[in-house]
C-alpha cells in the first residue's frame, strides 16, 4: 500500500478536491485511512433518501470513509454540529471546508476500482479488478 497524506484548505471543495487528487495521482483504487477537520457547507444525502440534507453551518468531520479512483469515489461522511449533534451519509458534492480537511488516503497498487451499472440496484457499483502491471 502506497500512502497519500495531504491538507485542504478554507474553501476547498471536499469531495471534489479528492477527486481531483486521484487524478492527479492517477489512483486506481484507494481507501480513505483518516479525514478529520470542519465543514462550512455541508450537503449529504442520508440513507434512502432522494433530497440532499444541505446546511450553511459550522461542522466538524468525525468521520470520512470509502473508496476512491480516478473513476470515481463513493464516500460516507459523520459530523458534528456545535451542540455535539451528528449527521451522516453520503457525501455529495459542495461541501465546503471551513478551516481545514486533513486526509489520509491508502493507495491499494494490486487494485483497479471502476463504477458499473448493477440491475439488481439500479445503481453504479464499485467493481474491483486486480492489476497485473504492479
Amino acid at each position: 500500500m502506497k500512502e497519500h497524506a495531504f491538507r485542504l484548505h478554507k474553501g476547498d471543495l471536499l469531495k471534489e478536491s479528492l477527486q481531483q487528487y486521484c487524478k492527479e495521482h492517477n489512483i486506481q483504487g484507494a481507501v480513505v485511512l483518516s479525514g478529520v477537520g470542519s465543514l462550512q457547507h455541508l450537503r449529504i444525502r442520508l440513507a434512502e433518501a432522494v433530497e440532499f440534507l444541505e446546511v450553511e453551518a459550522h461542522y466538524e468531520i468525525v468521520s470520512l470513509t470509502g473508496t476512491l479512483s480516478t473513476e470515481g469515489l463513493h464516500l460516507h461522511i459523520s459530523v458534528s454540529d456545535k451542540e455535539g449533534h451528528v449527521w451522516g451519509g453520503h457525501l455529495s458534492d459542495g461541501c465546503v471546508i471551513y478551516t481545514t480537511a486533513e486526509i489520509v488516503l491508502g493507495e491499494l497498487e494490486q487494485y483497479t476500482f471502476t463504477r458499473e451499472m448493477d440491475e439488481n440496484t439500479g445503481y453504479k457499483e464499485l467493481v474491483v479488478r486486480e492489476r497485473y502491471d504492479c
